[in-house]
């Protein structure tokens, strides 16, 4: 199905105030013709005429379209797409053309079609068959996915989004709002099971063969770009085009994530430990050479041995040292 947009149709106001017109003339008509000054038959004949007019004139009105900036129309002339009205203006087409939106009652999380604070709940709301070509926001829930490593997170997406082909969105999937929907969720499923939740070694996320340090929470931006693009490819035939996807949420989820917090804090206070044992033995280092050099005292491997210990006892502890003055000989 290819769109086609409808030009030359912006004469709705000329044919308003034509059809108005006509009125006030039928209304004349009928009040000249009950005055008799025509012949029965003539009388006849405009009082039919004109009767006829009031009675069926607002069929015209029908055809009247007003379309506000970033609104299109998708019209039907008996089960037959005829083409698609966009752009601002005030429009007349066929009376008798109906406009199709399937998706009119469907509202998705955060996008425009979200009611505003406010609104009486009971009051009801007729559904607009106008198509939005607005760029929309579309928020899905979160889910629960394992990453390639197994462990379940918490991942949430904002797509934003935009009707660029009208005919392909109405005609080409059944409601094209829940269409986007499902895809998000599945294109999201897809890529997340790729990535593992942190950097995680002999890991490819490329699909070259060669680990990388790929990870759902340091390569936010090239996930993001992926998400987009795998969706973009499974909404093309619905006319829809995916403007950007951003990662929203991303978590563990609950039953691993008070585990996953001790690896982490495992890992930190084994990298600390690290350093502080590097800076222990270069600073041990250092201060037997100053003393060397400068021929402070003279030490043998057991004194050098004995100083060394007390020396990364102190530097490597988690409390202050408490020192101990020895006024008697080592031996």
């Amino acid at each position: 199905m290819t769109e086609k947009v409808l030009k030359g149709k912006k004469n709705g106001m000329l044919i308003l105030i034509g059809t108005l017109l006509m009125y006030v003339i039928a209304v004349l008509g009928v009040v000249v013709a009950t005055s008799g000054a025509f012949s029965n038959m003539m009388t006849i004949t405009i009082l039919v005429i004109c009767i006829a007019y009031l009675a069926l004139g607002w069929i015209v009105l029908c055809g009247l379209k007003v379309l506000k900036p970033q609104e299109a129309l998708v019209l039907t002339l008996f089960g037959k797409y005829i083409g698609t009205l966009k752009n601002e203006g005030f429009y007349f087409v066929n009376p008798f053309c109906s406009a199709i939106n399937p998706a009119a009652r469907t509202k998705l999380n955060q996008s425009g079609d979200v009611k505003s604070k406010g609104v009486n709940p009971n009051e009801v709301e007729m559904p607009s068959k106008k198509l939005s070509l607005k760029i929309m926001t579309l928020n899905n829930a979160k889910q629960k996915i394992n990453d390639c490593l197994g462990n379940p997170i918490e991942i949430g997406i904002a797509v934003t989004w935009r009707i660029t082909d009208t005919a392909k969105a109405v005609f080409n999937v059944d409601n094209y709002k829940e269409f986007l929907s499902l895809q998000c969720d599945s294109a999201l499923r897809n890529i997340v099971r790729i990535y593992p939740y942190d950097v995680a070694p002999n890991v490819d996320t490329t699909g070259d063969g060669h680990a990388d340090e790929g990870s759902l929470r340091g390569s936010s931006e090239v996930v993001a770009q992926r998400i987009k693009e795998e969706i973009q490819a499974r909404v093309e035939e619905a006319g829809i085009e995916i403007v950007e996807a951003r990662i929203t949420h991303l978590a563990y989820a609950p039953e691993i994530a008070a585990v996953m917090l001790q690896r982490q804090q495992a890992s930190a206070i084994i990298d600390a430990r690290k350093m502080i044992v590097d800076g222990a033995v270069g600073m041990v280092e250092m201060a037997l050479e100053r003393l060397s050099e400068n021929n402070v005292v003279e030490l043998d491997e057991e004194r050098k041995a004995a100083m060394v210990s007390n020396l990364m006892v102190v530097l490597c502890g988690n409390h202050d040292a408490q020192p101990i003055v020895n006024t008697g000989s080592l031996y």
